[in-house]
C-alpha cells in the first residue's frame, strides 16, 4: 500500500499535454466554424437585402448586385439605395463594435469591459447633443454636422484617455477614469437636455436608439476607412493581446511594451467605436456580448483565432438585428438597440448557464 501512487498524481503530469487535445475535441474546429460563419454571414446579407417592407426575389438581388438591371426598377432602387448601404453599416458596426470590445477586454482583463468603458460613447454622444439639442441636425448638412460633433467628442475622449495612459500603469485606474469620464459627459448631456426644446429632445432620443440607416454612399468610404484601420491594427495586436492575458507583470518580463500596447489598443478600439458612434449612434450590447459569444462556442482565448471569429460574429448579429427591426413585411421600424439586447442577452445568458454546468 505504501508504494501504491494515488491514481490523480499518475495521471497529473499527462494532463498538459492532454489539455490541447481535449479541447480541440470539446470546440468547433476553428477552420469548419469560420466557414460556417462566412457562409451563414453571406446568406445573412442576402436576405437583409430581399426582406424588408416590400420583399424581394433572392434571384433579383443576386441581378442587383451583379450589376444587371431588375425586372422591377422600383426594386433596384430600394436596394441600391436603401438596403444595400444599410447592410453594409451594419456589418461594418458590428465588426468595428465587436472588436473594439475584444481589445479592451484582454487590455483590462474584464469580462464588462466595451466601447462604453472608457467614456467612448458617451463622448460622442455629448458631441451629437450639443449639435442636435442647439437647434442644428436638420437637413443633410445639419446631419453631417452632428456626425462631425460626435467624431469630434469621440476622438476628444478619446485623446483624455490616451493622456491619462501614459500618466498611471495601472489598468484598472484607467478604467475607473474611463467610467468617471463617462459619467461627466452623461451629466453634461442630461443638463442639455433639461433646457432643451421638446422637438429636440425627441430629436436626440431618436439618435440614441441607433441606426444603420444614415450612412450614405457619400459617407460610406469614410466609416469603411475607419473601419479597416482598427481592423489591420486588431490583427496585428493578436500576439500582444495574448501576452496581456498572463498579466502584465507577466507580458513585461517576456519583453512586452505595455505602455506602448495599452496606447495603440485604446486608439484602436477608440477609432473603432467611435466612429461608428458618430455615424449610427450609440449601439449598445455588441461590444461586450459578441467576445464572449465566440469565446464560448470556439472554446479559445488565442486572439489569432478571435480577431476574425469575433468580426464574422459581430457583421452577423448586426445584420440579423437589423432585418428584425426593420418588421419585414410592415412599415414599422423597431428600435435598434433594443431588438439587440432582445436578440443577443438570452443566447449569451444561455451559454454561460452551458459553460457553468460544464465547469461542474
Amino acid at each position: 500500500m505504501a508504494n501504491k501512487t494515488h491514481p490523480l498524481k499518475t495521471r497529473s503530469p499527462t494532463l498538459p499535454k492532454l489539455f490541447p487535445k481535449l479541447l480541440k475535441l470539446s470546440s468547433i474546429n476553428p477552420i469548419s466554424g469560420l466557414t460556417l460563419l462566412t457562409l451563414t454571414l453571406t446568406l445573412t446579407f442576402l436576405l437583409s437585402l430581399a426582406l424588408g417592407s416590400v420583399p424581394i426575389p433572392l434571384p433579383e438581388v443576386l441581378t442587383i448586385l451583379l450589376g444587371t438591371p431588375a425586372t422591377n426598377p422600383a426594386w433596384q432602387e430600394i436596394d441600391h439605395n436603401f438596403r444595400l448601404p444599410r447592410s453594409l453599416t451594419a456589418m461594418a458596426a458590428g465588426s468595428a463594435l465587436a472588436l473594439s470590445g475584444l481589445q479592451l477586454q484582454a487590455l483590462f482583463r474584464n469580462p464588462l469591459a466595451g466601447p462604453s468603458v472608457l467614456g467612448i460613447n458617451a463622448g460622442a454622444s455629448l458631441g451629437a447633443a450639443l449639435i442636435v439639442l442647439t437647434g442644428g441636425g436638420v437637413g443633410w448638412l445639419g446631419q453631417l454636422s452632428v456626425v462631425g460633433a460626435a467624431s469630434m467628442g469621440a476622438a476628444i475622449a478619446m485623446i483624455l484617455v490616451l493622456l491619462m495612459a501614459r500618466q498611471v500603469r495601472s489598468s484598472l485606474a484607467l478604467l475607473i477614469f474611463g467610467l468617471m469620464l463617462g459619467y461627466v459627459t452623461t451629466a453634461l448631456v442630461t443638463i442639455l437636455l433639461h433646457f432643451s426644446r421638446r422637438e429636440q429632445t425627441l430629436a436626440y432620443l431618436s439618435w440614441t436608439f441607433g441606426s444603420f440607416s444614415g450612412v450614405t454612399w457619400q459617407q460610406m468610404p469614410i466609416l469603411l476607412t475607419f473601419v479597416l484601420v482598427g481592423l489591420v491594427i486588431s490583427q496585428l495586436s493578436c500576439k500582444p493581446l495574448n501576452l496581456l492575458l498572463l498579466g502584465e507583470e507577466q507580458a513585461m518580463s517576456l519583453g512586452l511594451s505595455v505602455t506602448a500596447v495599452r496606447g495603440y489598443l485604446i486608439f484602436s478600439a477608440s477609432l473603432l467605436a467611435g466612429s461608428i458612434t458618430a455615424f449610427c449612434g450609440p449601439i449598445a450590447f455588441l461590444g461586450v456580448a459578441v467576445p464572449h459569444l465566440g469565446r464560448s462556442l470556439f472554446r479559445t482565448q488565442d486572439h489569432r483565432l478571435l480577431v476574425p471569429i469575433v468580426t464574422l460574429l459581430g457583421a452577423l448579429l448586426a445584420l440579423v438585428a437589423n432585418s428584425i427591426a426593420q418588421v419585414p413585411g410592415s412599415q414599422t421600424v423597431l428600435p435598434l438597440n433594443a431588438v439587440m439586447a432582445l436578440l443577443g442577452a438570452p443566447v449569451l445568458i444561455w451559454l454561460m448557464l452551458k459553460q457553468g454546468k460544464q465547469q461542474m
